[in-house]
């Protein structure tokens, strides 16, 4: 009998491929000094380097959310796969920084196909009481890409040159898409994508305030992780004097580490919790955003390594707790045909802001510095995960 993927296979299966869409994005951060010795640029424009990425990629986010919510899932996850690494490739093969940075939007286009559509699907295939933790296993590849990209990234250029990093993978991104090819075709439709008349409407969304303020939250969250992401591994290397590699592996492994950590432990709990009171995963959300804050003023104002280290962990523990819940409250909240919308338009929120702070911190890190940045990033998303504790007091739950 042929073997048939089953729903936990399945997620081990998109947990590769989501693992690899983060090692392609993320490994460009940790090459910027070889980026500036070779194109000859300043901060700035390495930052908007950076964040035209997220750019495009965000706002190609709702079109994705609402092709995921009326179309094929799985092909369309395919399909990004597919995309989103011969665009890895373009970047390794380009010549110019205008074509560089051409090939990393089109790396924002391809890759935003895939979210939606495997948040959607896996959603589809779990009920409530196991959705944190099939959602959270699948967005910890996400730390793992991360963690892999920064330090792949460091040693390539070091060792082998920056544009080897990007053949190598978008040639990994393409043979993988074969094997999820494979895997696709045996899929069972016990899940099949929503059709366009389960779909909802982008004013339900607007409607929920609980959704709204999960929205915000999330964007004021991405704001400080994202400035982790593309900007600690140069901060690490400017400070203390580390080399690519160096730099690139302590700005990833002690936070991407322990945020794996924090999705294990909240995932689990969030689960039990919501089986007693439905609002436990807004609650597990917003509390996550208040306990982390303080480290990522913390990590960047350490004097020494080892305090980075552990305040990083400590910011990495709580960001984990995050990833594992908010697609999961943000179900909990609107209805199921809206959930391949309601994942692209969160995630929207959260790119627009992480994108717009790579690009500012790039500007600012000379003069304002990074302390002082993240010492108001902490008080904004501290006072928007406050309010959004309170409005989901009175939010009815639909999506359930």
């Amino acid at each position: 009998m042929a073997w048939q993927p089953n729903r936990w296979s399945l997620v081990g299966f998109l947990w590769v491929a989501f693992a690899l869409n983060y090692v392609d994005r993320q490994m460009v951060y940790s090459m910027f000094p070889a980026l500036r010795a070779e194109l000859g640029i300043g901060a700035e424009r390495l930052g908007l380097i950076g964040s035209v990425f997220l750019w495009v990629y965000t706002l190609s986010m709702p079109i994705a959310g609402r092709l995921a919510d009326r179309g094929r899932r799985e092909w369309l996850i395919l399909a990004s796969l597919v995309l989103w690494s011969a665009a890895t490739l373009g970047g390794g093969l380009s010549q110019s920084e205008g074509a560089f940075i051409g090939w990393r939007a089109a790396m924002g286009v391809t890759e935003a196909l895939y979210f939606p559509a495997a948040l959607a699907l896996i959603a589809s295939y779990y009920p409530m009481e196991t959705r944190s933790r099939a959602l959270g296993i699948h967005q910890s590849a996400q730390f793992i890409g991360v963690m892999v990209g920064g330090w792949y990234g460091g040693w390539c250029a070091d060792h082998v040159g920056w544009r080897q990093a990007f053949v190598v993978a978008g040639a990994v991104g393409i043979v993988y898409s074969l094997v999820l090819w494979r895997v696709f075709l045996r899929l069972t439709p016990v899940a099949a994508s929503a059709t366009a008349a389960q779909a909802g409407r982008l004013s339900d969304l607007v409607r929920s305030p609980g959704y709204v303020m999960l929205c915000l939250t999330f964007a004021a969250f991405c704001a400080m992780q994202w400035i982790y992401w593309a900007w600690f591994p140069t901060f690490l290397y400017e400070r203390h004097h580390l080399s690519m590699t160096d730099s690139g592996w302590n700005a990833t492994v002690f936070l991407q580490g322990s945020a794996m950590v924090g999705i294990l432990i909240s995932a689990a709990l969030a689960d039990r919790l919501a089986a007693r009171w439905p609002k436990a995963r807004i609650y597990v959300v917003t509390a996550s955003v208040v306990l982390c804050a303080p480290f990522a003023y913390l990590t960047f104002s350490a004097e020494t390594l080892p305090l980075a280290r552990l305040f990083s962990g400590l910011f990495g523990l709580f960001a984990g707790s995050l990833a594992a819940n908010v697609f999961a409250a943000a179900y909990d909240v609107i209805g199921a045909g809206n959930r391949g919308l309601a994942g692209g338009v969160l995630n929207t929120m959260g790119g627009l802001s992480s994108a717009a702070m790579i690009y500012l911190a790039g500007i600012w890190k000379e003069t304002v510095g990074f302390p002082v940045m993240m010492m108001w990033m902490m008080i904004v998303a501290i006072t928007i995960a406050g309010a959004t504790m309170l409005t989901a007091a009175r939010q009815r739950m639909p999506g359930r």
